[in-house]
């Protein structure tokens, strides 16, 4: 950090009335942003998914649990991995306590990995996770919204990430957030998707992080995540 300038609180008071002006301008392009995200088209999903949960087998439309609209985290855990990605793992921890609160304005959360049940489960125990988390094991799901590279993604998909902003995924796992309503008709409709640094709105830490003088001061190369622990590990 570089060393900071001392000011009376006269000339601090200015400095930050200079820098509100340019918060509330943010603010005014991010609702903005909202609105046009809201005027976005809907695509229908075609595939019959199926999911892994603790209740049993359930696909695509059973996770909206009787809600109109389905918020999904691409959360990384390969199948072959013994241990989910710590920078998802750094994301979710800002989701227990979401539920009621999305519940309220017709809104289902779920994380979804590709890693199998029996693995997410007993890591959601351990970090005392209340967020519904499910397997798509065995189906194309994270294939085919662009987060899963493994070995057994579909050729003709390319790997590409980030709407094409990455030509080639560095992992076989990707994280993301995609959005799907239901529509009058009853269909699936997918609306929206974000990755790669469009997911740091999402991150309640980082969030406070950004309000302090050093801020986030992570490496500029190289993985600037490494200093990264599970929760219950620091």
């Amino acid at each position: 950090m570089t060393s900071p300038m001392i000011v009376s609180r006269d000339e601090w008071l200015r400095a930050r009335k200079d820098l509100l002006a340019r918060e509330k301008q943010h603010t005014r392009e991010k609702d903005a942003l909202a609105e046009a995200r809201r005027r976005m088209p809907w695509v229908r999903v075609e595939a019959e998914y199926r999911f892994d949960t603790p209740n049993g087998v359930r696909s695509l439309a059973d996770l909206f649990g009787g809600r109109s609209q389905l918020i999904v985290y691409h959360f990384m855990f390969g199948a072959d991995w013994d241990n989910p990605c710590k920078s998802c793992s750094f994301w979710a921890d800002s989701y227990n306590g979401l539920a009621p609160h999305l519940e309220a304005r017709d809104i289902a959360f779920v994380a979804i990995s590709s890693a199998p049940l029996s693995r997410l489960l007993p890591f959601k125990d351990r970090l005392g996770w209340k967020f519904d988390w499910v397997s798509s094991q065995g189906s194309s799901f994270n294939h085919d919204f662009d987060v899963g590279f493994g070995a057994d993604r579909p050729p003709e998909r390319g790997r590409s990430y980030n709407f094409g902003t990455m030509a080639d995924a560095p992992m076989d796992e990707m994280h993301g957030t995609s959005v799907f309503a239901r529509g009058e008709d009853g269909s699936v409709y997918h609306t929206y998707s974000m990755y790669g640094r469009g997911l740091d709105a999402t991150n309640a830490a980082y969030a406070y992080i950004d309000l302090t003088p050093r801020g986030r001061n992570e490496p500029a190369g190289g993985n600037p995540m490494a200093w990264l622990q599970y929760h219950d590990a620091y």
